[in-house]
Order: C-alpha cells, then sequence, then structure tokens
C-alpha cells in the first residue's frame, strides 16, 4: 500500500547525504538496475501543501543532480489548462506538489537550473512549463518516450507500455480523466499520480543503457532539446502567426488574409474570456469563414458552422474583421503555401527511401525518427524552389545535417524538375 505522509518532508541536511549522483557516461549493471528498481516500490511519498513544505522540498531539488517529473491539470472548459499537481520522484522521495495552493514562482527556477529533468510524453506538461514560468527554452530535458522511439521504432509509445516492456511492470491508467482539483484526492488518484513518476528514473536508466551500448544518446539528447526548442516556440506564438496551422496552398492571398484575421483574433478572444479556440470557433466554422466571405449574420449562420450562441455574441464583430481583412492590398497579403509534392510516378520517393534506408542501417536510427514526413516536404520545397539553405527544418540542421547537405540535397538536385513537376500537377488537380 502507497504511504502518503503530509508532513515530515525531509530536509535539506538529511537529503544532502542522500542525493543521487548521476554520471551519464557510467553504465549500471543489471544488478544495480534491479535494485533501484526494488527501491522504487517502498518510496516515501510528501504532500507539499503549504510554504514550509515547498521551502523543504525545494532545499532538497537543489541537491539533485536529476529527477522525473510528471503534472496533472484540468483543461476542458478553458483556455488556459489549470495545473492541479506536480508529481516529483528524486530517486528518494517522491513530491506531490500541491499546485493549486502555492505559488511556485521558486520552484520554476528550480526545475529550469536543474541538471536533469526526466519526462515521458513531456509535450503538455512542458506547455504549462512554459504557461507558468517565465523560462526560455529548456535545454535540461530528457523525453524517455522520444528516447524509446530511437529504440524501437514506435513514435508514442504510452507511458503503461514502456514500462512493460521494459521493466516488465504494470500500472493502471485508469484515473487520467479524473477531477485531479479534488481535495482530497482518492486512494486510487494518488496511486495513478504517484506511479507516473515512481519507476520513471528506472525507466531512464535501462534506457540509457541501450542508447549508450548503441551510440544514440547524443541524438536523442539533441532530438529532446530540438522538441523542447519547438514546444517553447508553440507556447509563444504571435497571435497573428497561428493561422499557419491551418492555411491551405489552395487558399488565395486574400483568403489567406482572412484566416490569419479570423485566427488571430479567435485566439485572442479565447485567451481573454478564458475558454478553448473551439469553444468560439471550431477549425471546420474557420474553414467555412474563409471559403464562403460571409457578410451577414444571416449568412453566417446559413453558410457556415458556427454556433448560433458564438453568432449572437460575436458575428457582427467578425463580419467587420473579415470585411477590413479582405481589403487587404495584395502587397500586405500572406504569402501563397506552396503546394506539396504529389505523384503517381514514384521514382523520386523510391530514391528517397533507399538513402533513407541506408542511413538507417548505417547509424541504427528507425527510418521514421530519421526524417520526419513533414521534414521532407519541406526539402523538396527548398530544392525545388531554390530557396536559402537556411529554411531546411531546424531538426535537419542538427546530427543529421552532414547527411542532409552530402547526400539527400544531392540526390533530390537530380530531380528537381520531377519535384516541380509534381507540385504543379498537384496545384493543377485542386484546381480543377
Amino acid at each position: 500500500m502507497t504511504q502518503v505522509s503530509t508532513g515530515s518532508i525531509p530536509t535539506q541536511e538529511s537529503t544532502a547525504k542522500t542525493a543521487t549522483i548521476h554520471d551519464p557516461s557510467k553504465l549500471l549493471d543489471v544488478a544495480a538496475i534491479k535494485r533501484d528498481l526494488e527501491a522504487s516500490t517502498d518510496l516515501p511519498v510528501h504532500w507539499v501543501s503549504d510554504f514550509d513544505a515547498l521551502e523543504a522540498c525545494l532545499d532538497d531539488l537543489e541537491t539533485r543532480d536529476r529527477v522525473a517529473l510528471d503534472t496533472e491539470f484540468i483543461k476542458r472548459s478553458t483556455y488556459f489548462p489549470i495545473l492541479a499537481l506536480v508529481q516529483i520522484n528524486t530517486g528518494d522521495t517522491i513530491y506531490l506538489i500541491d499546485a493549486p495552493k502555492l505559488d511556485l514562482t521558486e520552484f520554476w527556477v528550480v526545475l529550469e537550473e536543474m541538471p536533469m529533468m526526466i519526462w515521458h510524453a513531456c509535450g503538455e506538461d512542458l506547455g504549462i512549463f512554459y504557461l507558468l514560468s517565465e523560462s526560455p527554452a529548456l535545454t535540461n530535458v530528457f523525453d524517455t518516450q522520444i528516447a524509446l522511439s530511437y529504440l524501437t521504432g514506435q513514435l508514442q509509445m504510452g507511458y503503461q507500455q514502456a514500462l512493460s516492456q521494459e521493466l516488465d511492470i504494470h500500472v493502471e491508467k485508469g484515473e487520467s480523466q479524473s477531477d485531479w482539483l479534488a481535495r482530497p484526492l482518492t486512494y486510487e488518484q494518488e496511486c495513478y499520480a504517484i506511479d507516473d513518476v515512481r519507476y520513471l528514473l528506472n525507466l531512464y536508466d535501462i534506457l540509457h543503457q541501450q542508447l549508450v551500448k548503441r551510440d544514440l544518446l547524443d541524438k536523442v539528447i539533441e532530438d529532446c532539446q530540438l522538441y523542447t526548442k519547438e514546444l517553447y516556440e508553440a507556447a509563444n506564438i504571435e497571435d497573428d502567426a497561428t493561422y499557419l496551422a491551418m492555411a491551405d496552398f489552395r487558399y488565395t492571398g486574400e483568403q489567406l488574409a482572412v484566416l490569419q484575421a479570423v485566427s488571430s483574433w479567435r485566439e485572442a478572444l479565447a485567451r481573454a474570456t478564458n475558454q478553448p479556440k473551439t469553444f468560439i470557433l471550431k477549425k471546420q466554422a474557420v474553414r467555412d469563414v474563409v471559403v464562403e466571405f460571409p457578410k451577414s449574420i444571416k449568412q453566417l449562420t446559413q453558410k457556415t458552422t458556427m454556433h448560433r450562441s458564438m453568432i449572437h455574441l460575436y458575428g457582427d464583430e467578425l463580419i467587420d474583421i473579415i470585411n477590413k481583412a479582405r481589403t487587404l492590398p495584395v502587397e500586405e497579403q500572406p504569402a501563397l503555401v506552396l503546394p506539396p509534392y504529389r505523384s503517381k510516378d514514384k521514382t523520386v520517393s523510391k530514391a528517397v527511401n533507399q538513402v533513407i534506408k541506408e542511413y538507417e542501417a548505417e547509424t541504427g536510427v528507425p527510418a521514421n525518427v530519421l526524417m520526419r514526413k513533414k521534414w521532407l516536404s519541406q526539402l523538396y520545397e527548398v530544392v525545388a524552389y531554390d530557396l536559402p539553405i537556411e529554411d531546411i527544418p531546424e531538426g535537419l540542421k542538427g546530427w543529421r545535417n552532414p547527411w542532409v547537405m552530402q547526400t539527400l540535397i544531392p540526390l533530390l538536385e537530380t530531380y528537381k524538375q520531377q519535384l516541380k513537376e509534381g507540385m504543379r500537377m498537384q496545384q493543377e488537380e485542386d484546381e480543377l
């Protein structure tokens, strides 16, 4: 049974003696990993619900060189997620941080300065981290899901499967959608929250072993940093750039101007009223507006899927935004989106897949990790339209770059005409 304490949090003096010293270059033997795994089943658990407890926890964290983390939050009817709980495993102690009760300003700073934070599938967690802190893009994150993608080729392996596969540990995942703002949490909720970090350090250790043996650790660390940078940029995107997620190469300059204006308005309104963007306009309703150019409340009702209550509240304002966007001079409209490459002739794709397969064999990195579809599409654009080489995706500027520059781009240059033709054909087919 999980023992959860509400007090007697270890002091800095008591924890400093047992603080984990992690040497990334040192491989643990199987016996050591097994001992650590057995020890994890009996870690003491402490609730952190007041200032003194938080101070003691921070004192402990400052002695650590790595921690495992997870969060629980609610985001069903709000724009901003409500952080309910932060779980931290130091290797000696598990802390449950009662987020709604505490000022976590100093807490975020301590984590930012932590040598290593270990998460599994950290996307939403770091989204909250960046929202609530003033942290720059983090460089101390290790995501075990990314590590597993290098070892298995499975891009989104869940935590439950990872523990079962790598450690032969089974944890329940039935409380993920429960009310994490309720206090006290149920016994099942506490067990769920604790288990989310109880074995995460053990998972890291065994993955670390495999990555070092296969000479993949540096590559994984680089991709973790790339991911945290992407999450930071997504969390700090300007309102007028949010339209890019819905931009379509079939849209005219006028349509893109409307899309940009409506998307920016929706983003700002959702934030100001603290409600999900989809409560204001679902993506399909945005597309309806871009295609139909409604000029009145009646047309908004008849030609779009915008909810009637939202039309009543914001219809006039939205019509005004659409009309103003349509009057933008051509030179002020957003740049047109390039069409993707599509072709029934598989010559290019076969040649590209072959060099990817060869590099997969050379590096041991699965092909779907080595090259994302989005990256390849962007690379086609760079080559086909002679765009600056700086426009290649960020993910191809790191350890993959020598291969991209010396092998992949020279290959694509030999198919430049086919790439242009494939993009032109795609545009013509959609115009029919």
